[in-house]
């Protein structure tokens, strides 16, 4: 399923795909900019079309000029993958599909040979293909493969780095997201972000980390690395355009907590909003499958995007800010 449909024809040498690389990284700086300073060195293949980030990025490719096609072909059929490659002729290549379930992940344990399909065989498949023709791979994956431990405590500030070993094991959609993401590390030509608890500035999407705790008639209240996607779905096309690979937490610095946001949210949004909380072991009673709570920590990321800011400081900036309607005490 994951080689070449023909045995005889060996995949890239190593050594071309990192001389490859590295003559895209010396020229990262020589985008070609139309009078309207759109970039016209780029041509993007994505595949997520009808997901939530997949949709964002089509977006952000229009208001940057930077050409893109969405994939017709579905991750697990090479054939189809293959067809789509050769008539885009993309410079990169998006994953942002897979199977998150819905309304929520309880949905794969019920669904395993579905969430396989796309989640392990299909973006495989994927990398695989792209390795072939040489094409970096901006692989939207999932931070949500840990949980705090002895060795980084809840409030403790220590936070999983990108080498560490996955550590949860409590849904099977996590367990598929942690197989692929170790299976991964042999493509050199693949860059996995480690999405966290996704979050924008449209508060009327479902898929809103925060539309949905809002919307619960409980929450527990555990601190987490979240991604703002307003603000880090833009990084991913700069990735793209340095031929970044290898793995990245992919979330803005810090923690924070469910009550801390919904909070943000009545003083900012709906100053009449109330909330109950409940405990991780009465949540564990109206939930199948148990979540991941964690701290990722993002000092590599930081390290390449210096302006990134805090959790805190991005929901305000992206979320809050935008949305406001009502003065906010100071």
């Amino acid at each position: 399923l994951f080689f070449p449909s023909d045995p005889h024809t060996p995949p890239p040498p190593l050594l071309y795909l990192r001389r490859l690389f590295s003559d895209h990284r010396q020229k990262k700086n020589m985008v070609v900019a139309d009078a309207n300073g759109s970039s016209t060195s780029f041509n993007f293949l994505i595949y997520g079309r009808t997901g939530w980030i997949g949709g964002l990025l089509g977006k952000l490719c229009e208001s940057q000029g930077i050409s893109y096609t969405y994939g017709s072909g579905r991750l697990q059929d090479r054939q189809s993958i293959v067809a789509d490659i050769e008539s885009v002729k993309p410079s990169h290549v998006f994953n942002a599909a897979g199977v998150t379930g819905r309304p929520n992940v309880d949905w794969c344990e019920s669904h395993k040979v579905e969430t396989i399909r796309t989640n392990v065989a299909g973006t495989l498949t994927l990398a695989d293909i792209c390795r072939e023709k040489g094409l970096v791979l901006i692989n939207y994956a999932t931070g949500c493969i840990f949980e705090y431990d002895s060795g980084h405590p809840l409030g403790s500030g220590i936070g999983f780095k990108e080498e560490d070993t996955p550590n949860f094991t409590g849904s099977f959609y996590s367990q598929t997201k942690a197989m692929v993401e170790e299976l991964l590390k042999n493509y050199e030509n693949v860059c996995t972000l480690r999405v966290r608890m996704p979050i924008s500035s449209d508060l009327t999407n479902p898929r809103n980390f925060i539309t949905k705790i809002a919307r619960y008639e409980k929450v527990v209240d555990i601190p987490n690395s979240m991604t703002i996607l307003d603000e880090l779905l833009p990084i991913s096309i700069e990735m793209a355009k340095r031929n970044l690979t290898g793995i990245y937490n992919f979330t803005n610095p810090g923690v924070v907590s469910h009550n801390e946001i919904l909070e943000m949210y009545r003083d900012y949004i709906d100053p009449s909003f109330t909330w109950k909380n409940f405990t991780l072991e009465e949540q564990a009673k109206v939930i199948v499958a148990p979540r991941s709570n964690n701290e990722l920590d993002a000092t590599k990321l930081k390290t390449e995007f210096p302006e990134l800011m805090s959790i805190k400081e991005s929901l305000i900036k992206f979320v809050f800010e935008p949305n406001k309607k009502t003065e906010v005490k100071a």
